[in-house]
This record gives C-alpha cells, structure tokens and sequence, in this order.
C-alpha cells in the first residue's frame, strides 16, 4: 500500500512511480503524513502539464537522492538544479 497525504489522495501516475522506485517509496513512507500532502499539492497545483512532469519528476529523484530532506522541495529543488543533478 502507498499511502497519500492528510487531505489529498494520491494521483495513480504518482502512485505507479513511486511503486516503480523503492528507494523513494521507502522515503515516502517515511515523511509524515502532512508531508505527503504538500508533495501531492505542489505536484497538483502546476497549471501546465509540463509543469507538474516536471515537479513530479524532481521531488521523485527528490526522495530518491536526499530523503532527509524531503519536506523542504522548493530549496532541494534548486540544490539539484545547481549542482546539474537536475535540469529545468
């Protein structure tokens, strides 16, 4: 089972990404409830399809690469950027 967050329900494409990479999903399970909320409506929230690949994609590696640092997407996301990990 991989859980959503505290008012948002899990979108089946994320679900299906996360089932698909176990180091993520052990790091999802892991972040409080709360947390998976605002992954889950930061990821909803984009106006452009692009955009939310985009933002699902990041916090994805996101977990992958730097689960302690889970909850705070927007600054991780600029770390991985800079250092080139990710590309905008």
């Amino acid at each position: 089972m991989v859980p959503g967050g505290v008012v948002h329900k899990l979108p089946a494409d994320l679900r299906k990404a996360l089932i698909a990479n176990a180091t993520a999903l052990y790091a999802w399970k892991d972040i409080t409830p709360l947390a998976r909320n605002e992954f889950i409506c930061w990821v909803e929230d984009a106006k452009q399809e692009t955009t939310r690949r985009f933002r699902a994609r990041t916090r994805l590696e996101g977990l992958e690469l730097y689960p302690c640092c889970a909850q705070g997407w927007q600054g991780l996301e600029a770390v991985l950027v800079r250092r080139g990990i990710l590309a905008r």
